[in-house]
């Protein structure tokens, strides 16, 4: 368990009871897509996000990124953290059958798959039990930024954007970093530049050639 001074931010009830078994914090819900038209509840999270701050942690399917990019457009002002689970085919005990893209969601994924999405987003818990100690006294992740910046530029140099197979080389990048494939460059970059160094990146990006 551990206590977080930000709000979490997820798209149902299942996976709100799965996070209260991980996190002493506030949860909110989404309900799937009625926040597009819960004006009462986007105003609560705008007011968090000013104050505590909020951490988005959406399933890894097209529809969690939906709910993402309109949230992410909607809090234009205070702290946001973006926790991703990666993609894990499967099904959640509850359902008869997988979602239409066969991925689990934050409600099927194992604890130390959240703990690690939470880890990487750059969250720093006010409290962590004894059990879940090794995922945030690792500071390697939290010095990730402290040097050169990991730019679109760089996608560019290294192939990433702006050529033919520049799709299939962030694909294969996302792989190996184990993020979910719904990924835009921009998103990418935001989440590399909170997991890995530039120099860290660069060696992920030369590797990229051997794999192809």
């Amino acid at each position: 368990m551990i206590r977080l001074k930000e709000a979490v931010i997820v798209e149902g009830k299942y996976d709100k009871i799965k996070l209260a078994g991980v996190i002493d914090g506030l949860i909110l819900t989404t309900e799937g897509f009625g926040i597009f038209k819960d004006k009462k509840k986007l105003a609560l999270i705008r007011r968090l996000a000013a104050t505590c701050g909020v951490v988005i942690l959406t399933d890894s399917d097209a529809a969690g990124f939906r709910i993402r990019s309109y949230l992410l457009g909607s809090l234009r002002e205070g702290k946001v953290y973006q926790a991703y689970i990666p993609d894990i085919l499967g099904k959640e005990r509850r359902k008869e059958k997988p979602s239409g893209e066969g991925k689990l969601g934050v409600e099927g994924v194992p604890v130390p798959v959240i703990l690690e999405a939470l880890r990487r987003a750059g969250v720093e818990p006010l409290a962590v039990d004894e059990r879940e100690t090794a995922y945030f006294s690792d500071t390697s992740q939290q010095d990730a930024g402290a040097g050169r910046p990991i730019t679109k530029q760089d996608f560019y140099e290294d192939g990433l954007t702006g050529g033919p197979d520049a799709k299939a080389r962030r694909q294969r990048l996302i792989r190996r970093l184990g993020l979910p494939e719904h990924l835009s460059a921009n998103a990418l970059a935001d989440v590399l530049n909170t997991m890995v160094s530039y120099e860290e990146y660069k060696a992920l990006a030369a590797g990229l050639d051997e794999e192809g």
